[in-house]
This record gives C-alpha cells, structure tokens and sequence, in this order.
C-alpha cells in the first residue's frame, strides 16, 4: 500500500475525506498533549507518536478509517516506567512493544479477538463513553492557588458551558441543513471565530500546553543494550503491546459494524506494530487505536484511508508552521466535540436489552463497564468479560451432558451420551454409570458426543477401571477423528475398546 494507491482509489468523497482529517487534527492536539503530561513526558512526545502512529497505521493499517495515536491507556502505563527510570527507558519499551506487536499478527493472533463476546463489546464501549465523558470534566477546572485545580466558578464557567452548549448544538442541529461539510468540524471553527473575533476569555489549547516543534528526528534510545535493560522494560512492553492491541482490535470491530464492513486483524496487528517500533525511534510514546478519534472520522463521512493521512499530515503541519493558530481554538469547542463522541460511543440498545439479555450476560456488561471506568484498564476489563464468560459457557454445558440407557437383545447394555465430555461434564458423566449392577458388556455411544480434552480422557480410563474391577467389558462407540486421535495421542495413559462403525459418518468440527 502506497500513498500513490490510496489515492488512486474510486469509491471515496475527497471532499469528506480530507475534511474529517482536518477535523480529527483538530480534535488529536489536545488529546495528544493531556495523555503525555499523563505519561510524565513533554507534550511534544504525544504529538510527534500521535503523527508517525497515525500516518503509518493510516497507510498499512487492516482498517480503513480508524484513526490510531498516542492513548490513555498506553499513557496509564507508561507513566510508572518513566517516573522510574526516565523517558529513554519509554522509548526502548515502545520499540519492543512494537515487536511484540508485530509477532502477534505475523503468527496471525489477531483472530483471537473473535473470543471476545458480544456483551464484553457492550461494556467496552459503554465504559469507554462514560471515560471520554468523565476526562471532560477537567476542563472545567483552572488552577488555583499553589497551582492546585479548583472547579471554574461565575463568569468563566457559564462562558465554557455557554460554548459547549453551543458547539453541541451546531453538531447535532447541522447535518439537518446540510451535509455538505463535517458538522464537527464546521462547529470548531465557529466556536473559534467567535472566542477570536469577539476577545472572550476562556480556556485554549495554549492553556494547556505549547505545541510548538520541529520535525521528529531519529533517536536511538540511549539506554544501555544488556539484560538488565531487557528486563526492566520487557513487562511494560508486554503490557502496552497487550493494551493496544486489545483496544485496537476491540475498535477496529466498532468501525466494522458501524460502515458493515471488515477489517483485516492480522493486518492492524502488524501495522500497529511496525507504527510502534518507528515512533520509539523518533521521540514518541507509543499508541493504538483510538475510539473517540476513529468515531468522530466515521461519523464525519470518512471510509477510506486519505482521512488517516491527511490527519496525521496535518498534525504535523500544527507542529511545525501553525502552533500559534492552533493554539487559540477553545478548549470548549473540543469539549462539546468529545462529548457526543461519547453520546456515540455509547451503546444505547443495551440499555433496552438489558432485561432481556441473559443474567451471566447483563453481569459481565456491568463488570467490564466498572473495570474499564474505576481502573482505566482496558486490556484488564476485557480479560476479565472473557474469562467470565467463558466460566460460564463451561458451567452450562457441563449441565447438558445426558445419557439415554437401554438393553439390547443380546443383553448388552448400551449409554447413549449427548453433550460434550469436558472438564467440567465429568462428575455428572461418571454419575450415569453403575458397574456393579451392569451387564458383563457395555457399550458407550458417542455418536452425539465428543470427547473434548485431557480431563475427558482420564474421566474414560478411571471409568474403564471401575469396570474391569468387576470384570466387565467396556467399549467406547461412534468416536470422531479428532476424539479418537485425542485418544490415540494419550498413548499408554488410557487402555479402551473402541468400536469401528463403517457405517457411521462421523461427526465434524462443525457440531462442536
């Protein structure tokens, strides 16, 4: 993929493209800036990751029109490494991030996202919109004495609700009139002619920090090339490579069943990762996806991958000649923007299946929700949604597993199995027999079975000795290949009698 294809492509809105860039450039500075003073680095360091992440992810990148850069979640994490042994020691991190990154979609890992449920979706999202809400509230609050933040109070703060009000308005109440430009975009710049031509004090970009810089140049992480450096950065990175990718695969599915359309997670998984190893080098943070930003790209009409380019380009562009423009948008006219990115984001269907859902199902939406706001760990919220879920799949069907008896008219008696025999299916499987008051001989059927892992296996050798303890025969009927290779692959571990059925078609992966 090449900049000279990208543009090459036909089903696009140049117009829409380049505009939704525009106005995700906008929106990107002072995210960029707040998630590096999170991180304990220099604003710079967010906005040089925000641009080598954004253009690099935009170009290669398995989902057209995401929108990837500096993040919280990355920042979250970061922030322990560089208050601990300095910024270098970050920009080492981030390049191995990068690495661990791309061996994840090299091995192609990244499908592994289809684990993830439809209810831990729910509470991603919505924990994430209640997020994007919440970090909001800090800018509604000045520096007081000692530097300490106090709330605005009187005239300053009617002046930002005024604003806010007024920047949600025209974004909801444009695309009625027209559609012709990006109402977000559109409700920036009137919100900025407005502070700027009228001289209304209030907060902006500048407030919050200088964007002010040159173009980022190669550095070489000056840390020392040893194990020990190896270890003291090799969990962050871990941890950040994990946290990107979750979150970037997580959104890459938001985008997909938004435009319903599909992205390439392998693809992301690499892109990402490559993105994370040139913005160590260059003096940046390290990022992922971003939700808020990729929600307002989608929601300004951008499809393809010029958006994520013009973007980053003109991200770049602030840096380096229009700092001082930049600079004197309100922070008030951004607020009202990533407040209905969170009205979006939220996924208000959930709210009218709440009580209709499943009750494991409402539980894990609530609990990756409350992880996701109480802890700002994402990767953590969605390990647990999983882990919960799967829980209880297990749970239910462990409870499934029957047996239908009977006698044939050679007295052998014959268990009918229906359910898969698993770890947790073991207990009320052995409970189905009795070897004591069996026929000599008796045959299990798994015809509507399976035999799933090593507990399962174990399960049939202790039930095989219970049975020759009173010197019955017992012979196992209708195994798949896959179980029978499972079996097989047990070797001395388990002695049992399989019955061969020419007959029978076995069953395939697809009853599993």
């Amino acid at each position: 993929m090449s900049l000279v294809s990208i543009f090459k492509q036909r089903d696009y809105n140049l117009k829409n493209e380049v505009l939704s860039g525009l106005t995700v450039a906008l929106a990107l500075v002072p995210e960029a800036v707040a998630f590096a003073l999170i991180a304990g680095v220099s604003p710079l360091v967010g906005l040089y990751a925000a641009f080598t992440i954004g253009l690099i992810t935009s170009i290669f990148g398995g989902r057209p029109g995401m929108i990837s850069g500096a993040t919280g979640a990355i920042a979250v994490v970061a922030v322990a490494l560089v208050a601990e042994h300095g910024v270098e020691y970050l920009f080492a991190a981030v390049v191995l991030m990068g690495l661990i990154q791309v061996s994840v979609g090299l091995l192609k890992l990244g499908k592994l996202i289809r684990l993830v449920p439809h209810s831990v979706m729910f509470g991603f999202v919505n924990g994430l919109a209640i997020i994007i809400f919440m970090s909001q509230l800090d800018q509604f609050k000045i520096a007081g004495e000692g530097g300490v933040m106090e709330w605005m109070t009187g005239s300053s703060l009617y002046t930002m609700l005024g604003l806010v009000a007024l920047t949600i308005v025209i974004i909801v109440g444009l695309p009625k009139l027209t559609k012709a430009v990006p109402a977000s975009l559109v409700a920036i710049l009137t919100i900025a002619a407005i502070v700027i031509g009228l001289g209304i004090d209030t907060k902006t970009v500048g407030d919050i920090a200088s964007i002010e810089g040159g173009f980022p140049a190669f550095h070489f992480p000056l840390v020392p090339l040893n194990w020990e450096t190896l270890m003291i950065i090799l969990p962050y990175s871990a941890i950040m490579a994990g946290v990107g990718l979750v979150e970037s695969l997580l959104t890459m599915n938001l985008i997909d069943e938004i435009t319903e359309t599909r992205g390439h997670g392998n693809k992301e998984c690499v892109a990402q990762g490559a993105a994370n190893i040139v913005t160590g080098f260059f003096g940046g943070m390290g990022g992922c996806a971003m939700i808020g930003q990729s929600l307002i790209n989608i929601s300004a009409g951008a499809r393809q991958r010029i958006s994520g380019v013009v973007a980053a380009t003109a991200l770049l562009m602030f840096i380096l000649f229009g700092s001082s423009l930049i600079e004197q948008v309100p922070m008030a006219a951004l607020v009202g923007l990533m407040i209905m990115v969170s009205v979006g984001t939220f996924e208000w269907a959930s709210l009218k299946i709440f009580g209709k859902m499943p009750v494991a199902d409402a539980l894990v939406m609530i609990v990756v929700a409350g992880v996701t706001v109480f802890l700002h760990n994402l990767a953590l919220a969605v390990l647990i949604g999983v882990v919960i879920s799967a829980l209880v799949f297990a749970w239910e069907n462990a409870k499934r597993i029957r047996a239908r008896k009977h006698i044939d008219e050679q007295g052998i008696k014959h268990y009918e199995i229906y359910g898969p025999l698993f770890f947790a299916s073991i207990t009320a499987f052995n409970e189905k027999f009795d070897p004591l008051n069996d026929p000599a001989e008796v045959i299990v059927d798994f015809k509507e079975s399976r035999v799933v892992d090593h507990s399962a296996i174990e399960a049939l050798n202790k039930l095989t000795e219970r049975y020759q303890k009173v010197g019955k025969k017992l012979h196992l009927k209708h195994l798949s290949p896959d179980c029978q290779q499972l079996l097989g692959n047990a070797g001395e571990l388990i002695e049992v009698n399989i019955i061969e059925d020419p007959s029978y078609r076995v069953a395939t992966n697809a009853l599993a």
